[in-house]
């Protein structure tokens, strides 16, 4: 089987249409704030894209920008997880009952339009993220070991990566769709490079 890179995922995305400048700094001080260091390869695209919708379901915050910032998104996202009753919830890797934030609890990463979110989760003992898929509504966890470019790559293709029965393949071009900095901004989309479908 092949191992994806992101370089993979960049080739599929195409190049970006909106830059934001990120000083060396930024990633450090959020990851301060976490308590962990986010995966290489999740930041890599992260600072390729960002903010970002692809495919019209994920979305993709950006550390350096005032709207859809990132650290303030995981903040409030793990706040309000916190909040609900989890108590009964199927997770693996958390025996004695799921937790949320860094560094040893589930950090969100990206959400989708239909109220999934994709968690990362870092094992010390292990020293590797895995990746861990829910809805907000439901007490289930979906585990994925992989890295993140084989996780996207899966997920653009179609594979169920958020749950079960989660996948949906759109034929063509990755489509991509900027998230605005201003409300009264409008979002742009364009589309990545002609892919097979099959």
């Amino acid at each position: 089987m092949k191992q994806y890179q992101i370089s993979d995922i960049f080739e599929l995305m195409g190049p970006p249409r909106v830059t934001h400048e990120h000083p060396p700094s930024g990633w450090y001080t959020l990851e301060q704030r976490l308590g962990v260091e986010l995966p290489r390869d999740y930041k890599r695209f992260v600072s390729r894209y960002a903010p970002i919708q692809v495919n019209g379901h994920l979305y993709f915050n950006h550390p350096a920008t005032s709207r859809w910032n990132l650290g303030d998104w995981i903040e409030v996202t793990v706040n309000e997880f916190r909040r609900g009753d989890f108590s009964q919830a199927d997770c693996p890797g958390f025996d004695d009952g799921v937790t949320f934030g860094g560094p040893g609890g589930l950090i969100p990463l990206i959400d989708s339009d239909s109220g999934d979110y994709l968690f990362g989760a870092w094992e010390s003992k292990n020293e590797a993220w895995r990746f861990l898929a829910c809805n907000g509504d439901e007490q289930h966890f979906y585990e994925y070991r992989m890295s993140f470019p084989e996780w996207i790559f899966r997920y653009l293709a179609g594979e169920d990566m958020l749950g079960p029965n989660s996948g949906v393949f759109s034929p063509g071009p990755i489509m991509l769709e900027s998230m605005p900095m201003d409300p009264e901004e409008r979002s742009e989309t364009w589309y990545g490079p002609e892919r097979n479908s099959s």
